[in-house]
């Protein structure tokens, strides 16, 4: 929560478990009812934010990653929207096309897509599909809370499990130890490869930074006991953040490769749309002695902005800061063996139920 400075109503009025703390305007929305600065003095009713799960029947449920920047040809996301609230997520922005806000809006709007199994089976039925690994998920984490009243996730490995399709996960919940029994009959066949994100090992940081999300301590365990299972894992550290956690880097990568990881990936902090917005409140707010530091330093790593859209250049930042980073990330995955192939899948053993299998 906020530092104490004296800000007695600030202090009062900071939302717990929450990351955002206001939903700034909708860009793609003409009309509606916004608090539009958080500062004002105008009347503005708010009430607890209570999370809500709105159940739609999908269209599709794979898409085709069109960026070169993330690591991925195909992602699927049995959910929209994240409860776990972290702040910096570039997920965020995607809410607006639904009509919400990227702030509060986000991580308690969350939609699920309860059909997301059945259009996974019909997709992979399609004689059209040439077996590529399929991410799970590339925008909004699959074992948020939803998960555990939901199951879609489970449903999704099954169906992977069925044809054989070999998928790369991403995820910063322990939930994802439910179904180790499913993640291990793949990683025989070496059909999943899991990255468990990491971003801080200081608690009080990442209890405001993340708010809903499990300890680094509870992480660490994932990744150990997945990969003494047989399971491939690698350590996801992102986003490095100058000034709050990129200190932290050395750290982390040692501890994941301690406990069995074999490889990993980076990014650095961007915000990007309405981002910037939610994440200036919130560093200001949270740490209001060094915000101004932390926001300078992340202007200087994107040309004096705090966002730059160009392919090769966003996910990583530019400058002396940025430069840092990426060789102390050069210099700890040589060291702590995190080189390994994240997409070292087999895709030779794809097939749909009915066959006899491939000829080559």
């Amino acid at each position: 929560m906020p530092e104490q400075n004296g800000d007695e109503e600030a202090l009062a009025q900071y939302r717990k478990g929450r990351g955002a703390q206001y939903n700034p305007k909708n860009r793609f929305l003409k009309n509606e009812i916004v608090r539009e600065h958080v500062e004002g003095i105008d009347d503005w009713i708010e009430t607890d934010v209570q999370t809500q799960y709105i159940e739609q029947e999908a269209k599709g449920i794979v898409n085709k990653v069109e960026s070169p920047d993330v690591g991925m040809w195909y992602s699927m996301n049995p959910y929209q929207g994240c409860e776990h609230g972290c702040i910096y997520c570039y997920a965020r922005n995607s809410h607006e096309y639904l009509g919400y806000s990227a702030g509060l809006d986000f991580e308690s709007r969350i939609i699920v897509k309860k059909n997301a199994p059945q259009l996974l089976r019909k997709f992979l039925m399609n004689p059209k599909w040439q077996c590529l690994p399929i991410s799970l998920s590339g925008n909004t984490d699959c074992y948020q809370p939803a998960e555990r009243k939901f199951g879609i996730t489970r449903q999704l490995l099954e169906v992977c499990h069925e044809f054989n399709q070999p998928i790369g996960m991403i995820t910063k919940n322990a939930a994802i130890l439910r179904d180790k029994d499913l993640l291990v009959k793949m990683g025989e066949k070496k059909l999943v490869s899991i990255l468990v994100s990491i971003t801080s090992f200081e608690e009080d940081l990442r209890q405001v930074m993340e708010p809903r999300t499990t300890t680094a301590k509870q992480r660490l365990r994932v990744i150990r006991e997945l990969s003494e299972a047989g399971v491939r894992m690698g350590v996801m550290l992102g986003p490095m953040i100058p000034g709050l956690n990129e200190h932290e880097m050395q750290r982390i990568m040692k501890a994941a490769s301690e406990n069995g990881a074999s490889f990993s990936a980076y990014t650095f902090i961007r915000l990007n749309g309405a981002i910037k917005l939610i994440f200036h409140d919130w560093l200001y707010k949270n740490f209001p002695d060094r915000a101004d530091k932390v926001w300078h330093l992340i202007e200087a790593s994107h040309d004096g902005k705090v966002n730059d859209s160009r392919w090769g250049v966003r996910m990583r930042g530019e400058g002396n800061i940025a430069q840092l980073v990426a060789q102390q990330y050069a210099r700890y995955t040589k060291k702590y063996g995190l080189n390994a192939e994240r997409w070292e899948l087999d895709t030779t053993k794809f097939m749909r139920p009915g066959e006899q299998g491939r000829l080559f």
